[in-house]
């Protein structure tokens, strides 16, 4: 049987601190977010923000302690102070699927992990 996509790690609710057009792209995560969630560097995230409703997909890079950026043609899609949810995703084969459990990430608006 082929395999599934599943949640990964969720960052619930981070806020974003600021945006760099001029970056080359991706999306700055402070690096305790990061180990928090098993997100590793250069890994696909999908960032789903909640104020305006704008979906993307690009890849996390480490940021400094507290920021969540947007960089490049991804800082259209929101501004310093919104709201937004990071997920990653995996594939699992079958026998995976019951013993797979997602790390989801509730932050606060410092975006310091407030519950796992």
């Amino acid at each position: 049987m082929a395999k599934r996509c599943f949640l990964h790690a969720k960052i619930h609710r981070a806020t974003l601190t600021g945006t760099d057009l001029e970056y080359e792209g991706s999306l700055s995560v402070c690096p305790d977010l990061l180990k928090a969630s098993g997100i590793l560097p250069f890994e696909q995230v999908d960032v789903y923000n909640l104020d305006n409703g704008e979906r993307l997909t690009t890849y996390a890079i480490i940021g400094v302690p507290g920021e969540i950026r947007l960089n490049g043609a991804a800082a259209h899609k929101g501004a310093a102070g919104q709201k937004v949810i990071i997920a990653s995703y995996c594939y699992l084969k079958a026998k995976e699927w019951a013993e797979h459990k997602p790390v989801v990430l509730l932050v606060d608006g410092a975006n310091r992990v407030m519950e796992t």
